[in-house]
């Protein structure tokens, strides 16, 4: 019998995951996942969709989501964790709540697709008074990832910040160029599920 690698969960956590990610998928099936023509975000047309916010706003979910991306995140110094508005809010809240429940300290965020327009005028949202990303660790999160593009958005306004952004983290990958414009970036890229997994039922 071969030893357990040290950066390898144990059996019964690789369980746990294994039947969390299950129920994330089988929620996601019955709530947000349909098929018809469709036009996406990114301009293209697709016989299938996601629409995760039925499930990202579910109490069980939610729940589901925050475990799993907290599980993904073990062992990296993250301090926090969001993504572009609105799909990222309930994941990066999942998030932070999960890893408060493990004892945890990682804080929620969010981008706004553009500055408002009175008061203090921030993209990024989140942070106490006094305080930005500047030199904090963060992963970036989103629901469905087609192109990458929207994700790049909320990288880019970190980063702007001073952020340093260790992962991007969605929740299902349509497989369709996302890992290539993550890879220019020379981002590290991680998915709960992919599209494959939907379409082979």
């Amino acid at each position: 019998m071969q030893p357990l690698r040290r950066d390898a969960a144990p059996p019964r956590a690789q369980d746990i995951i294994a039947d969390t990610r299950s129920q994330l998928m089988a929620l996601i099936r019955q709530r947000s996942f349909g098929r018809g023509k469709i036009t996406l975000a990114s301009g293209r047309e697709s016989d299938f969709y996601f629409d995760l916010r039925p499930t990202t706003l579910h109490p069980a979910g939610a729940a589901y989501i925050g475990d799993l991306i907290v599980d993904m995140l073990d062992g990296k110094p993250v301090d926090y964790v969001g993504g572009l508005a609105m799909g990222a809010i309930p994941i990066a809240t999942a998030v932070a709540i999960a890893s408060h429940k493990r004892g945890g300290t990682i804080c929620a965020f969010f981008v706004r697709k553009k500055e408002k327009e009175h008061g203090t005028r921030k993209l990024v949202e989140g942070l106490p008074k006094g305080q930005s990303l500047a030199g904090k660790n963060v992963v970036v999160v989103e629901d469905v990832t087609t192109s990458g593009g929207s994700a790049i958005q909320a990288v880019n306004a970190v980063r702007d910040e001073g952020a340093n952004v260790l992962l991007v983290i969605t929740i299902v990958d349509r497989l369709e160029g996302a890992a290539d414009t993550f890879a220019a970036e020379k981002l590290e890229f991680r998915s709960l599920l992919t599209a494959e997994e939907f379409l082979w039922d």
